[in-house]
């Protein structure tokens, strides 16, 4: 498995991520099948969702639409053991909507990123300060684009990846603000669509959205 280094370049390259949190394991299946044939190649799957680590560890043997194999991440990792159990199942990024030492350090020993979750710039620096890769954007804040560039202003090195909040029509202005990433949750996989089973409008508005990236970013 690639190390540290290699993962936060392949997710910077990837910049979107489908992040899943329902309460059914097939439910949550059948809508991530759905976002990768959209075309998402970076997926997270919160381990409050039932099967979790399941979910991980099949998915991080697929290949998503461009036939490279899928970049598999763990979010709501709260401890060391649920860093050591997500990474054992194939996780190379671990997320958590909070800034727990015990959790960075773990994932420093494990040599995958760590992502927790942080609200203004003092958090972002002490996160970063206790060896973080990545910060979170947790909660999201009203205008997500100039929260990223007025905070890039002074900490122009911080890695930073709003999720909440994010959706279709704010994603590429948050790109352009310095984001390093964006995920994509209930904006992607809504809480309707989940329930019937429509795993068509998850795919169409996938697709929509990397119609998108690709013509911001054509060699991406």
């Amino acid at each position: 498995m690639a190390g540290r280094i290699e993962t936060i370049v392949e997710m910077e390259d990837r910049k979107l991520c489908a992040i899943i949190r329902t309460d059914d394991e097939d439910q949550a299946r059948q809508a991530m099948r759905a976002a990768v044939a959209g075309g998402f190649r970076m997926i997270e799957f919160t381990l409050t969702t039932p099967g979790a680590l399941e979910l991980i560890e099949e998915f991080s043997r697929l290949d998503g639409a461009d036939g490279k194999r899928l970049l598999v991440g763990a979010g709501t990792v709260l401890s060391r053991k649920d860093a050591r159990q997500a990474v054992t199942a194939g996780a190379r990024f671990l997320a958590s909507p909070v800034t727990d030492d015990e959790v960075i350090d773990e994932a420093t020993e494990l040599d995958v990123p760590a992502i927790p979750g942080t609200a203004t710039p003092t958090e972002m620096f002490i996160a970063v300060e206790l060896g973080a890769d990545i910060v979170k954007v947790f909660p999201a804040p009203h205008d997500i684009p100039t929260f990223v560039r007025q905070i890039r202003g002074p900490l122009p090195e911080l890695r930073i990846f709003p999720t909440a909040g994010v959706d279709e029509d704010n994603f590429l202005g948050i790109l352009d603000a310095g984001a390093f990433g964006v995920g994509f949750v209930s904006s992607l996989f809504r809480p309707g669509e989940l329930a019937a089973g429509d795993w068509g409008s998850i795919e169409a508005r996938a697709e929509r959205i990397h119609g998108r990236f690709r013509e911001w970013n054509p060699e991406g």
